[in-house]
């Protein structure tokens, strides 16, 4: 019988290689789907990041009452000629809005996006980012925290933006 006896060198490698393994499988796959926290975003790609609120919804939570369902609301937005601004809502997680906006005419840059509330390190989530001149539709809020509107105004003049909004929300305004 011939006995294999594995060096210390090849032990220390595969030691290594397996930790590393370890550790990409945990920050990739373990914590979005555990604890909805995803620094690479592969966890939200591949839809893992839902799997951290399915225990959520099986506790019933009261709902914070600083946001309640909103009646049509019609908020006038001026962006000045060559700068951009930001107009947000606060919102708790699986709050709906509907939402229309329409400029006099200039089609704007924007970026409808996400911010999660206690946040430190900048992240945001956007959910749509075009050039129009208008859009109309409805998002519910991934997480709690602000959304809304970055809109960047490349003209020579302002523009005026008309935003109708209507749902779960309390308006923190322009930022």
């Amino acid at each position: 019988m011939t006995q294999h006896v594995v060096s210390t060198k090849t032990l220390i490698k595969s030691t290594i290689a397996a930790t590393i393994i370890a550790a990409v499988v945990f920050v990739c796959f373990i914590l979005p789907a555990e604890y909805n926290i995803d620094p690479t975003h592969i966890g939200h790609e591949l839809g893992l990041t839902a799997l951290a609120h399915l225990d959520d919804e099986s506790i019933p939570v009261a709902k914070d009452t600083a946001i309640t369902e909103q009646g049509q609301q019609v908020i006038e937005v001026m962006v000045p000629a060559g700068t951009g601004i930001e107009y947000k809502f606060q919102m708790n997680q699986y709050d709906k809005m509907t939402y229309e906006w329409l400029t006099d005419g200039e089609p704007l840059y924007f970026d409808l996006h996400g911010e999660p509330e206690g946040d430190t390190t900048g992240y945001f989530e956007s959910y749509a980012i075009a050039t129009l001149s208008e859009m109309k539709g409805s998002f519910t809020s991934p997480f709690t925290g602000s959304h809304g509107w970055y809109w960047k105004n490349t003209n020579n003049k302002p523009v005026s933006i008309q935003l109708i909004v209507s749902g779960q929300y309390t308006a923190i305004g322009l930022k």
